[in-house]
């Protein structure tokens, strides 16, 4: 091997690492264009089912079943934000400016009642609080909402971009798939389409299944919140059921949100007598509704939807979790659907893939 072959090779490397770098760079760049990509690729598969009825029953021609169908959706959208404004509204009126003071006292009100419950008990646990300023916290809040209206620009500005994607990938939906198929290699395309036709119709059923997940879950929590009259019930009830799509975590923040809202729902009344009774009655019904989740709606679902076992689901959503954090999680079952898809296209006769695969 001369010198000239040992330069060449070099060079080569380096343009690969270089190529490396500046595609790395490019996608770090565009992330939030592939984040549209993949919310608008997320909602046309939530979407596919309804426009396939709506084409094959009532025989819409296909736009005006993209474009009802669409409508429908950002109907629900706007019936959801419009649920939050009493919430909204109420809280705004305890943390606007002019509010502060009446805020901080209703505050310092519960944490003496809190306070004087467990010194009764003989516990001081809490006794360090009532050294807090809070007056000193909620003047960070003004701040806090003009990083909120900053961050609706790029909000309106995202929502037009995923509305504008979605609508192609509705209306063609052989588009996605067609710019898969471009990037593979030659001689596999066939194998390759019929497996993204498998994916579509899975993670279709996935998607779909995730809604009746928090549709159950969202009736459960309204329940226990109505019968021991929270305010805006639905409201929290939908946020604490909206929650569950992050595994595991989710939950665990849904519980802290419905704790603190049902705390304050009840302001002003006896701390030992009413607050804390009914606070830890909705948490208990809130442990139960997750219980009927976690062993009853879920496993069902997710095996029925993605036709793997819950334990294959339960251990892909923690190592998507230890790899990859949050995200991880959220993206875990639609990823391993995918790779079994393919796996099973690609080396249908190797023992471990015919195990996994049995069943698709």
């Amino acid at each position: 091997m001369n010198s000239k072959t040992i330069a060449n090779g070099i060079l080569r490397a380096l343009g690969i690492l270089v190529g490396i770098f500046l595609l790395s760079y490019f996608l770090y760049a565009i992330q939030s264009v592939i984040s549209y990509i993949i919310i608008a690729g997320i909602l046309s598969l939530i979407a596919r089912p309804i426009i396939l009825f709506l084409r094959k029953k009532l025989k819409f021609p296909n736009t005006l079943a993209v474009i009802f169908t669409m409508s429908l959706m950002l109907s629900l959208l706007t019936g959801l934000v419009l649920m939050f404004i009493p919430l909204i509204a109420e809280q705004g009126k305890s943390l606007s400016l002019l509010e502060v003071d009446k805020l901080q006292e209703n505050i310092q009100e519960v944490f003496n009642e809190i306070i004087a419950y467990f010194s009764s008990k003989g516990i001081d646990v809490l006794g360090e609080l009532k050294n807090i300023d809070f007056l000193t916290q909620f003047k960070e809040i003004p701040e806090f909402l003009n990083t909120v209206l900053a961050a609706l620009g790029t909000l309106s500005v995202g929502l037009f971009s995923v509305l504008f994607i979605s609508f192609f990938f509705m209306k063609d939906s052989q588009l996605l798939k067609t710019g898969v198929i471009t990037m593979i290699p030659n001689g596999t395309e066939g194998r390759f389409s019929k497996s993204i036709e498998t994916i579509n119709d899975l993670l279709s059923r996935y998607f779909i299944g995730l809604l009746f997940q928090i549709t159950i879950l969202f009736l459960l929590y309204t329940c226990i919140l109505l019968v021991f009259d929270i305010n805006n019930a639905v409201v929290i009830a939908f946020l604490c059921a909206l929650l569950n799509l992050i595994p595991y975590v989710g939950p665990l923040i849904g519980a802290v949100i419905m704790f603190v809202l049902s705390m304050i729902s009840n302001i002003g009344q006896d701390f030992q007598n009413d607050i804390l009774p009914t606070t830890m009655y909705v948490m208990i019904g809130y442990l139960i509704a997750q219980l009927i989740d976690n062993f009853a709606s879920q496993p069902i679902i997710f095996s029925k939807t993605t036709k793997s076992h819950p334990l294959e689901i339960f251990l892909t959503i923690i190592i998507g979790g230890l790899l990859f954090g949050v995200v991880g999680m959220i993206i875990a079952v639609p990823l391993y659907t995918a790779l079994k898809v393919i796996l099973k296209e690609f080396l249908a006769d190797n023992k471990i893939v015919k195990s996994l695969t049995k069943n698709i």
